[in-house]
């Protein structure tokens, strides 16, 4: 199935406002609302594509907050109206515009959409999970959580209770909320057509125009930022999800004739190279594996594999740039590395801190966080024999800041 998310971040917030800009534009340990937002759909594997609905006074706002943020996945913004209702469609005809000439089908144009509000930062893998399951059997899903407080409805200068209104099979609407790309589409064309502006999600829009609304259980956790109270939840939230993961990698690569190997993305002359399908840097190769393995995101042979001619003789900092960028898309970062180089020779002493400037500067990182080791075989084994390096490496990496 192919999915998008469109994640609306076109308002102005009237009621938490700040000199970061409108809500979706403030910090949460670090990171904005809106990054958090994006971030489980990026790294969803059923989401083929990611579109942010912003502001048209917001673009700056929006590179800012996304700037830490490389992924393929992420489409580039387009702005929305003056109403939700209006930003959501105008998400929507981008996605239906994007790659038609008339002739070639549209490379990007989903079956399925997913609709979130940027406010809501805490969406879990679970609610992408479950909506879309539920949409494999209904016209439409949504989270959602049960109505559990007793409701009153109030009316009068002052405010007095008028009624006591039953909860039951009463639920509070969330978001992200799945539609079939058609479907949604024509029932916001539908509303826009008739005159109507004045839905206040999309499940209306699309039960509005005669389909059912499956609902599929939320969580307290998937709030919506909207008011200074909220935002300081928000900032308990992120207190408490903070965890600190390690990884760790090996690599071995032999020797074949040459005069130079790469160990950390430093040149050092040699009477022989390593052989390998990229530049054969065993060293940054277990690094790079290390900090995947922090994140469980595989290994460098599933992101880039030797079958692909694309990366014959391609530098190993490639690789580990993107072991990098795939920690800051989950709102994480790499905090300490350490790598251990397996041979009897060349000596790596003399390179040693080249090597680990060399990984800092690859890493954003202090060179006082980047560890460098060398060690032998006690002449046992392959790197005894002189027939290859071996290294290892591990990696710390703090996710939720």
């Amino acid at each position: 199935m192919r999915a998008v998310a469109i994640v609306v971040a076109a308002g102005r917030g009237a009621r938490l406002i700040s000199a970061e800009g409108p809500k979706q534009y403030m910090l949460l340990g670090g990171h904005t609302l809106l990054a958090r937002a994006v971030a489980p759909f990026l790294d969803h594997a059923e989401i083929g594509h990611v579109l942010v609905v912003i502001h048209p006074d917001d673009i700056e706002l929006y590179r800012t907050s996304l700037s830490g943020v490389a992924s393929d996945k992420l489409l580039d913004p387009v702005t929305g109206g003056a109403t939700r209702q209006q930003s959501v469609r105008a998400g929507l005809l981008a996605i239906a515009a994007l790659g038609e000439d008339g002739v070639r089908p549209n490379p990007i144009r989903p079956e399925v959409v997913l609709i979130h509000d940027a406010a809501r930062p805490f969406v879990s893998t679970a609610n992408i999970d479950d909506v879309l399951a539920a949409l494999a059997q209904n016209s439409a899903a949504m989270v959602a959580v049960p109505v559990v407080d007793t409701l009153k409805r109030g009316t009068g200068e002052p405010v007095m209770i008028s009624e006591t209104v039953s909860r039951e099979n009463l639920w509070r609407g969330q978001t992200p909320q799945a539609f079939r790309f058609a479907d949604i589409l024509a029932a916001h064309d539908q509303a826009a057509e008739s005159g109507r502006d004045d839905f206040t999600d999309d499940a209306s829009i699309v039960e509005a125009a005669g389909m059912t609304v499956a609902l599929v259980p939320g969580s307290e956790k998937n709030f919506k930022v909207t008011t200074l109270d909220d935002l300081a939840r928000g900032q308990r939230e992120v207190a408490g999800l903070v965890e600190f993961r390690t990884g760790n990698g090996f690599d071995v690569h032999k020797f074949a004739p040459g005069d130079h190997v790469w160990l950390c993305g430093v040149k050092v002359a040699h009477e022989a190279t390593l052989a390998g399908h990229s530049d054969a840097d065993v060293a940054m190769h277990a690094l790079t594996d290390a900090i995947y393995g922090a994140i469980a995101d595989g290994d460098i042979g599933a992101h880039f594999p030797p079958s692909d001619p694309q990366w014959k003789g391609a530098r190993s900092h490639i690789f580990l740039e993107h072991a990098r960028d795939r920690v800051a898309v989950r709102g994480g970062a790499i905090v300490h590395v350490d790598v251990t180089i397996i041979c009897e020779a060349p000596k790596i002493g003399p390179h040693r801190d080249v090597m680990r400037a060399r990984l800092a500067e690859i890493l954003g990182l202090d060179m006082e966080r980047v560890a460098v080791k060398a060690t032998t075989t006690e002449t046992l084994g392959f790197p005894g024999r002189r027939e290859g390096i071996a290294a290892m490496a591990s990696a710390t990496v703090r996710l939720g800041t």
